[in-house]
């Protein structure tokens, strides 16, 4: 943006010059009404506001930020390797923003492709750690961005993950097919579209097979360890106990596990018990877990490779990108015909 189009905004919107760049270039800066007074004028000069202008693009740091809501989580660990390894491979470092799911620590991470520290992020989280005017093309506001997993549900942001609808209706079926009616389902997050899919995938299967849906059955949770043993708790504790227990992550699964052994309760002769991630301890439980695979590795290769063509000019020729999942089927789930 030359410096007259900077002038003749800053006197429409009745600012200084250096409100509008500061407006342009660290929005959160400015108060909102002045923000959408300068980003009006910008309308409708018709000049498009990059945040971060020009020279991010073309003036690198080699580094990368990868936003993650817990780094220990196994599946993520698993990405982030992936990330990594080909991230090296094109000459970037990569620089992790554990956020322990916050709102605030998303947004401070973002803040160092601002600051100049960094060239692009990967985002684990349905949140869009910027402010940016949905009038105005929403792809040219926002740093180099994917993200991984999960969609924010705009359509200008590159994604990378897999049809968690249907992968969790494949699951729920070969529950339904191996003669279970009576399946608890222990969510993740609900405020996560990947939950949601995934509460939509095991809804549509019920459903489909004619088999009506217990609400008390469905649980709220939280994609943990702990959380996966003490809502198995609870669901052991019902008069009527289901036959098998759908996990919406592996994670929640171990713990379920564990809850089910504590009881004196064996699998999957008593209860079985459905994951969804395969991370590589799943395989080695007793009895091993039942679950969905997600290609992780691909995934995780696949935002980084994403990213640096945009951070080198190249933008996506889509942003939506579905890998396959795979159902996994292992001795903690038994038929019950």
């Amino acid at each position: 943006m030359s410096s007259v189009g900077i002038k003749h905004i800053a006197s429409l919107a009745g600012v200084s010059i250096a409100t509008v760049s500061r407006t342009l270039r660290d929005p959160e800066r400015v108060s909102e009404s002045t923000r959408a007074k300068v980003l009006k004028a910008v309308k409708e000069c018709g000049y498009t506001p990059n945040k971060l202008g020009v020279s991010l693009r073309t003036s690198r740091t080699g580094n990368i930020v990868v936003i993650i809501p817990d780094v220990s989580d196994s599946f993520n660990f698993g990405a982030i390797k992936s990330i990594e390894a080909y991230a090296q491979q094109r000459g970037y470092s990569i620089l992790l923003g554990d956020t322990q799911g916050s709102e605030e620590l998303e947004r401070t991470y973002a803040s160092m492709v601002r600051s100049r520290q960094a060239d692009g992020i990967i985002m684990f989280s349905h949140r869009l750690p910027f402010d940016i005017d949905y009038s105005i093309d929403v792809y040219e506001q926002l740093p180099p961005l994917v993200n991984s997993c999960e969609t924010m549900g705009i359509p200008a942001i590159p994604f990378v993950s897999i049809d968690n609808t249907q992968a969790a209706y494949d699951a729920t079926q070969h529950l339904i097919d191996s003669g279970h009616k009576d399946i608890a389902l222990i969510t993740g997050n609900i405020e996560s579209p990947s939950s949601q899919h995934r509460l939509e995938g095991f809804r549509k299967a019920m459903k489909d097979a004619g088999i009506p849906i217990n609400e008390d059955l469905i649980h709220y949770a939280t994609y943990s360890v702990e959380d996966g043993e003490s809502v198995t708790k609870e669901i052991l504790q019902k008069e009527k106990q289901p036959t098998a227990i759908f996990c919406l992550s592996d994670e929640m699964a171990l713990g379920c596990c564990s809850a089910i052994r504590n009881a004196g309760l064996h699998m999957p002769d008593d209860i079985s018990v459905m994951g969804f991630d395969d991370i590589p301890f799943s395989r080695y439980l007793s009895p091993p877990l039942t679950t969905i695979s997600q290609p992780t590795k691909e995934i995780g290769k696949t935002c980084i490779r994403l990213l640096l063509d945009i951070v080198e000019g190249k933008r996506p020729e889509k942003t939506e990108y579905i890998l396959p999942h795979k159902l996994v089927i292992r001795e903690s789930t038994r038929s019950i015909n």
